[in-house]
């Protein structure tokens, strides 16, 4: 092991983001390996915070929902969309959590469907909250749900999405990086696919963005959604955004009628009249103070470019991928980086209690059932030594593998 710990530190050295880590809150933990369930604070976080409830709140109180709030959803989205997203401004907006806007969108698509297309495609092993949602959409809707059968350790293919998709799909919702493998999608030849059949496609963004280049526009996709708490450091609780491509604004009509979803929020008129463009997927008052993490995560990015940062989430996860290679371990993610995003899975019939075990002694993975130990890496904050420490000690606690 020591020649993989001393790999890790050439690699630190020769790393151009190395000095991003400095700019992120450090913790005492020895390894923090789940950066794409929460990622850590910028350092400047706590600052900016503190300048908008200074200035912006506290200085201009109602005034700035004039002056700057009203525009925030749309502002905020266009620059996710330029730095991140790939999307052209006007077609994303930031608020509601993922949830909310998965199901305004699918929903909304759902709805729009033609007579005759009474399925939802989506994945068996997709994160809960797609599974769950689309199961009460299906169920409001009438609709039939056709579910891909999926490798744990991998995702759905474009083979299979083409032999899932035909005359009935209204919907075909799939994320792009799956949350238990890793596994990346090829979204452009799905999403041909799935226009190929006539369906609309849903992208659940939520694992990729700020980890992986994303190219809504090029890819031709229809909708969108994710969270900005994993990689581009929003925090807990961090608004949520959607993408909804311009061909389909006038056309697709959102389910939650709320108030600032209207054409004119504060004239307070009878009626709802939606508003044109993205603001119609809007429903209540945007999360503004929430937003402030996200504006200071996304200054990071357009400094770094996306592109930086995919180059060095792979080097990290073929460390990772080695590094288990090394003890034995069994991977349950793609080998071939074409098809991994940012994080790897190692397969343990203990790993439950090993990660329990890893926490106590200041390394933090995550458990993904049955026996995955899910190792999240973070390429603005987490380091080649950091991994190999986190894994060093995984290595103390499975001597026999």
């Amino acid at each position: 092991m020591n020649d993989l710990h001393r790999r890790a530190a050439d690699l630190d050295a020769a790393d151009p983001l190395a000095a991003c880590r400095d700019r992120f809150l450090l913790g005492p933990e020895v390894a923090y390996l789940d950066g794409n369930s929460l990622g850590r604070p910028l350092a400047v976080t706590a600052d900016a915070l503190a300048r908008f409830t200074r200035e912006d709140w506290g200085g201009r109180l109602i005034r700035a929902w004039d002056e700057q709030w009203v525009a925030l959803p749309t502002e905020l989205g266009d620059r996710l969309g330029t730095v991140l997203l790939g999307a052209a401004p006007g077609q994303t907006l930031v608020g509601d959590s993922t949830s909310v806007l998965l199901y305004k969108l699918a929903r909304a698509a759902v709805d729009a469907a033609p007579a005759g297309r009474d399925e939802i495609v989506l994945s068996d092993d997709d994160f809960p909250t797609d599974r769950y949602l689309l199961e009460g959409i299906a169920a409001e809707t009438g609709r039939t749900l056709r579910w891909i059968p999926t490798d744990h350790a991998g995702g759905v293919s474009v083979e299979q999405a083409a032999a899932a998709v035909g005359p009935r799909t209204a919907l075909v919702v799939l994320s792009h990086v799956t949350y238990r493998s890793g596994y990346l999608a090829d979204a452009a030849a799905i999403t041909e696919v799935a226009h190929a059949a006539g369906a609309p496609v849903l992208w659940d963004l939520c694992h990729s963005v700020g980890s992986v280049p994303i190219d809504l526009d090029g890819w031709g996709a229809d909708l969108a959604v994710g969270c900005t708490y994993k990689y581009l450091g929003g925090g807990p609780g961090a608004p949520a955004f959607a993408y909804v491509a311009a061909r389909h604004h006038g056309v697709l009509r959102q389910p939650v009628q709320g108030w600032f979803g209207r054409r004119d929020p504060f004239a307070m008129a009878a009626g709802y009249e939606p508003a044109e463009g993205i603001r119609q997927f809007l429903s209540g008052t945007p999360p503004v103070l929430a937003s402030v993490p996200l504006q200071v995560g996304l200054d990071l990015y357009a400094e770094v470019g996306i592109d930086a940062v995919r180059a060095k989430s792979v080097a990290l996860t073929e460390f990772a991928a080695a590094y288990a290679d090394a003890l034995g371990w069994e991977l349950a993610s793609p080998r071939d980086p074409e098809r991994r995003g940012g994080h790897v899975t190692i397969r343990h019939p203990d790993a439950r209690a090993l990660v329990a075990a890893l926490w106590e002694r200041g390394v933090i993975p995550d458990y993904r059932a049955p026996d995955g130990i899910r190792v999240g890496l973070a390429p603005l904050s987490t380091s080649f030594v950091e991994v190999a420490a986190g894994l060093g000690v995984l290595s103390e606690l499975t001597p026999t593998s």
